[in-house]
């Protein structure tokens, strides 16, 4: 994929990963600028190619009584004026066939989620809407079945697909990141490093979901250190009363350290 095809996207002949990060979900206007201001501001300092991540709708819930949205044409033109406001592409995660044509009306790539990615139609309906599409690695998938995946969007003329890893479940309720799949991975597609869904500890008894945040930059780090095209972060400004993925989110005061140390890691890893 060139990253080129995606609108908006700047930095990208400065060397560095690029960038999928925002909160996990759209929690309202005002949440969604603050945190889009702040990455933006860093990654315009430091010449990472950036794409604004917000999920207008959470339909993977563990419970009937979980937040899923603030609504769905609302949320997604909150996305939209992120990308009018700062001049960034955005990226969302879509759930059903029909979501496909609706998102690309106001955002510049379709995610398909890890639980998802096997669904043949939701691939091939976010393929047809001619936007890039981010494919999230199935926690039960191997990297190499990911080529078929990547398959199912080449075959309906589209070029623009990358792969993203979101971590290998490791029992019931812990997740590890083998990292021997990226280079398997790239083999197929730009390949993406998903750090805090990596760090998560899902089906708790209490149904909601738990992670890992102090691991963050380990597992970040890790990532650039074997060479993964682009990195991808949850982040919020306070964690704890987020209405999604609080538990295993980057907290947006950190934002600024972490990316400085990446950036330098990558410099050093350009050289070899």
């Amino acid at each position: 994929m060139n990253l080129n095809n995606i609108p908006q996207i700047k930095h990208t002949d400065s060397g560095n990963f690029f960038l999928l990060a925002g909160p996990c979900a759209i929690e309202g206007e005002e949440m969604a600028l603050r945190i889009a201001e702040k990455i933006v501001t860093v990654t315009d300092k430091l010449q990472i190619p950036y794409v604004f991540k917000g999920s207008f709708k959470k339909a993977n819930r563990s419970r009937v009584d979980s937040f899923t949205g603030i609504g769905d044409e609302k949320a997604l033109k909150i996305l939209q004026k992120v990308s009018k406001e700062f001049g960034v592409p955005t990226v969302t995660d879509i759930h059903t066939n029909e979501d496909a044509a609706m998102a690309a009306a106001y955002v510049d790539i379709l995610q398909i989620p890890a639980f998802l990615v096997r669904q043949t139609d939701l691939v091939v309906a976010a393929a047809n809407t001619g936007k890039t599409v981010n494919l999230k690695k199935g926690q039960f998938m191997s990297p190499e079945s990911m080529k078929h995946a990547v398959q199912k969007v080449i075959d309906s003329n589209n070029q623009n697909v990358m792969v993203t890893d979101r971590g290998t479940m490791f029992g019931y309720q812990d997740m590890i990141v083998d990292f021997r799949g990226i280079p398997t991975m790239q083999q197929y597609a730009t390949t993406v490093l998903d750090v805090t869904h990596s760090l998560q500890q899902p089906n708790q008894t209490t149904g909601v979901t738990g992670g890992r945040p102090d691991m963050i930059e380990t597992i970040a780090k890790a990532g650039i250190a074997v060479g993964v095209d682009g990195i991808f972060i949850e982040t919020h400004f306070d964690p704890a009363n987020a209405k999604s993925d609080g538990a295993n989110m980057l907290h947006l005061d950190y934002f600024e350290g972490l990316m400085t140390k990446l950036v330098a890691i990558r410099k050093t890893i350009n050289q070899f």
